[in-house]
């Protein structure tokens, strides 16, 4: 089933711990890789394997927002380049992903005429570089991700993070995706029980709707 969580926060806080934490209880959900991507002063940082994420007994790092996930492989094989989180091409987006794009094929063909390189065999990355070639063409990221969203066909939810803007973006379209809100701080997951040490204020999202969270 795969699970996903994000976080963002007004202030710097330890967001690997965080989500670390969260991310193992969503592991009920079966999996068989994992990962975790940070926002850093002029990138994104990533950081993702393959098998248990229990190998990891502690992950600290420093910062205001992050995304991680849960995979459990249907479109790719298992490997550290298959699981999420994903990066468009030049870096600046990164997405996890629940769910099947149905038309990723297509997607991804229009996307590779376009010049964009894809790193995995997975249908969820088309999703960053959608992203991405809206922000080329000077969108606004809530814009780019609304464009982005609407071109899918099949199931999401999706936890987007970017390098150069200080917001964490949610969609779901039949896939579960909760928004936790917190002192200053707020969540995006497939479970509560990812965030429940942190706050009981949820908001479950509706089919087709997206969510743009802020912090500053």
């Amino acid at each position: 089933m795969c699970g996903i969580l994000g976080f963002i926060s007004e202030k710097e806080c330890d967001v690997g711990e965080i989500l670390l934490r969260g991310l193992k209880r969503l592991t009920y959900r079966g999996y068989d890789s994992f990962g975790f991507a940070f926002k850093t002063d002029g990138e994104i940082e990533v950081l993702k394997d393959v098998g248990d994420v229990e190998k990891l007994k502690e992950l600290s790092f420093v910062g205001r927002a992050g995304i991680a996930h849960v995979r459990w492989a249907t479109h790719g094989s298992v490997t550290k380049e298959n699981a999420h989180p994903h990066l468009s091409c030049d870096g600046s987006v990164a997405i996890v992903h629940n769910g099947i794009i149905e038309n990723f094929e297509d997607l991804r063909r229009s996307l590779e005429r376009s010049g964009h390189e894809f790193s995995s065999e997975t249908d969820s990355e088309v999703v960053a570089h959608l992203i991405e070639e809206g922000l080329r063409s000077e969108k606004s990221p809530v814009l780019a991700a609304r464009d982005a969203f609407r071109k899918l066909e099949g199931s999401f939810a999706l936890a987007i993070l970017f390098r150069d803007h200080d917001l964490l973006i949610g969609a779901r379209r039949d896939s579960p995706l909760i928004v936790g809100l917190g002192n200053r701080e707020a969540f995006l997951s497939s479970d509560v029980i990812a965030f429940m040490d942190y706050t009981r204020k949820v908001i479950y999202l509706e089919d087709d709707e997206m969510v743009v969270l802020r912090c500053d």
